[in-house]
C-alpha cells in the first residue's frame, strides 16, 4: 500500500494550522490516517479515520488535504 503525505487540520490553535501527515491509500481519493498522534493535538478527524482527500494550496504550496470522512 503506497503512502502519501496528507495535512489535516488541527483544532482550537486559534489560527489556521495544518499537520502533514503519512497516511495509506490513494484508493479513489480516500486514504487512512496513522493510528497515532502528536502530543495533545486534536485532528479535525481522528487518528485512524478513512477520509477523502482533495488538492488545495497552503502555505507549504499545493498539498493533499483531508476534507471529509470517506463512505
Amino acid at each position: 500500500m503506497a503512502t502519501q503525505t496528507v495535512y489535516v487540520e488541527l483544532l482550537d490553535e486559534g489560527v489556521d494550522v495544518w499537520r502533514p501527515v503519512e497516511a495509506d491509500g490513494g484508493n479513489g481519493g480516500t486514504y487512512r490516517l496513522p493510528v497515532t498522534k502528536a502530543g495533545e493535538e486534536r485532528w479535525r478527524f481522528p487518528p485512524g479515520s478513512l477520509v477523502r482527500c482533495e488538492w488545495r494550496n497552503l502555505s507549504d504550496g499545493r498539498v493533499l488535504v483531508a476534507v471529509d470522512f470517506a463512505d
